[in-house]
């Protein structure tokens, strides 16, 4: 009996070790500019293609979204690997099939789908949710934010969005998605996703959250030395139909 103990109690300690490391996936977020009148076209190659080429070779499709307003024909989506190695094996194994070759051939007989791509490579913060698939019984509107935070401020930008600010958007009927910081070239940003029921909503989220006596507190304490960010920049977007998070 006494071993039986010992047993549960073990399993228990190892299996909240493994509760607590937190999500340690690689991310990678990236932003395709599609040539003029060729959007549909790059979304619908997603949606038939890419999608399932991802998951063969080992992505894991995390979301796919167009900007709410789209003068540059931006398509942004994010998908994520066990880790960096395994991530960049992955996107080896793509290039190099032979069905995507014959979809790119095929896709592009008029010419090329996209002028331009962005990539950032990104890694979950120790608050964030698990980025996975998610929907509602009514559409949502979803917020790409990103910070950069003032000189030597990143670790009080961050601590304050894990002691404070997730729990006020979520009292203020916000959802909060995932959180990454990045880990290529400028370092020192947080990027982070909501979701709304519209963007009208998430407006009037943020007016009561600004007014929030208790926000007002915490951003007065936190930010005695100065604020915490240089720059604050806001993205709304509409999940297209193959997104799994919608």
């Amino acid at each position: 009996m006494k071993s039986k103990l010992v047993c549960a109690l073990l399993l228990t300690f190892v299996g909240g070790i493994g509760a607590t490391q937190g999500d340690t996936r690689c991310y990678e977020l990236r932003v395709y500019y599609a040539a003029p009148g060729k959007l549909d076209a790059l979304k619908a190659r997603f949606r038939d293609h890419t999608c399932a080429l991802f998951t063969k070779h080992g992505f894991t499709n995390i979301g796919y979204w167009v900007p709410v307003e789209n003068p540059e024909n931006k398509l942004i989506y994010i998908i994520a690997s066990p880790s960096r190695e395994a991530h960049d094996k992955a996107w080896k194994s793509f290039a190099a099939d032979p069905e995507w070759t014959a979809v790119v051939k095929t896709t592009e007989a008029d010419g090329k789908l996209v002028t331009k791509a962005d990539s950032i490579y990104l890694k979950a913060t120790d608050f964030s949710p698990e980025a996975a698939p998610s929907s509602s019984d009514s559409p949502r509107c979803f917020e790409l934010r990103t910070y950069t935070p003032a000189p030597s401020k990143m670790d009080a930008l961050l601590a304050r969005f894990r002691d404070h600010t997730l729990k006020l958007f979520t009292k203020h009927g916000m959802t909060n998605i995932g959180y990454w910081t990045r880990v290529d070239k400028d370092q020192n940003q947080l990027i982070y996703i909501l979701a709304h029921k519209s963007k009208a909503q998430a407006e009037e989220s943020f007016k009561k959250f600004r007014a929030d006596p208790e926000w007002q507190e915490v951003k007065k304490t936190s930010e005695v030395n100065g604020s915490l960010t240089d720059k604050v920049e806001s993205l709304f977007m509409t999940p297209l139909d193959y997104s799994p998070l919608k």
